[in-house]
């Protein structure tokens, strides 16, 4: 599996309550332009519309060798496959309160283009203060054994 895109935003301002890997319905030259890393989950979301989910907002840039450059949209509706019983229980998780689906990265699995999507509730402040703290301090250990080792 090889990770193409991570949502970093999502990661630091949400904590992940459960994940699902989901096929995403692309075209050629998406799925070219993916593969070669032009593609951005920052301001992205899943939304569920008549049963189906849906990643909204994503942006992937066109790609350089399309035979038409005017043809495509870079930021349209992209329909997400996913079982029902995986479907199902992302409505559930929807309805509860400060639930919401994000998108986490898009990776490929088999050649095949895949988004990892999880059902998450948003931090508060004081929790994304001490993950930035658990992260610096994890950083000075390994900066000081690192030192250490040299010497």
């Amino acid at each position: 599996m090889k990770t193409l895109v991570t949502n970093k935003k999502a990661l630091f301002n949400y904590e992940q309550l459960a994940t699902y890997d989901a096929g995403i319905v692309l075209e050629g030259w998406e799925v070219k332009s993916v593969k070669a890393g032009n593609v951005s989950l920052k301001e992205s979301y899943i939304t569920i519309r008549d049963s189906e989910a849906w990643l909204v907002g994503a942006h992937i840039a066109k790609w350089r060798g399309m035979a038409n450059p005017d043809a495509g949209v870079e930021t349209r509706d992209r329909k997400l496959l996913l079982h029902r019983s995986e479907l199902d229980a992302l409505m559930r998780g929807k309805n509860e309160r400060g639930s919401t689906i994000v998108p986490v990265n898009m990776h490929t699995e088999r050649n095949i283009v895949k988004l990892k999507l999880a059902l998450a509730r948003g931090k508060k402040l004081y929790d994304k203060r001490q993950a930035l703290k658990e992260k610096e301090t994890k950083r000075t250990i390994e900066r000081d054994i690192k030192q250490f080792n040299l010497r």
